[in-house]
């Protein structure tokens, strides 16, 4: 599902610019959550397999949400960044984070959220 995201004019105070642009995506990947109807569970969890974006859940389904977040496409789509390396640090840090909250989900997903000024795509079950 493609919406439209306004670019942030300028870096977060104190903050590296492509690290004020990440966590710019994040809120917009968030907020586009939140109004589909999930709830967060969690954002940026981290444990030694790695980090997850966002941790939502809607009527019993828990997803494990990565974003990516470019100003342009330029070195290619934001999605792309997702390679299996990557998908497996992230399958693992979602196994911790289920044992580690005794959480019981229903179903599980695995979602990329690829955001670029003016544009957001949210990939559902990407692996």
């Amino acid at each position: 599902m493609a919406v439209r995201a306004r670019h942030p004019d300028h870096a977060e105070h104190g903050t590296a610019p492509h690290l004020a642009l990440g966590a710019w995506g994040e809120r917009v990947a968030e907020r586009r959550y939140r109004r589909d109807g999930y709830r967060v569970l969690a954002r940026n969890w981290r444990c030694p397999s790695g980090e997850i974006d966002l941790i939502l859940e809607r009527g019993g389904l828990v997803v494990f949400s990565e974003v990516k977040t470019r100003s342009s496409t330029a070195f290619g789509w934001p999605a792309e960044a997702v390679d299996r390396r990557r998908q497996a640090r992230l399958r693992a840090a979602a196994a911790t984070w289920i044992r580690s909250t005794g959480a019981q989900p229903g179903e599980v997903r695995f979602d990329v959220v690829s955001v670029l000024p003016g544009r957001v795509e949210r990939l559902e079950g990407a692996f």
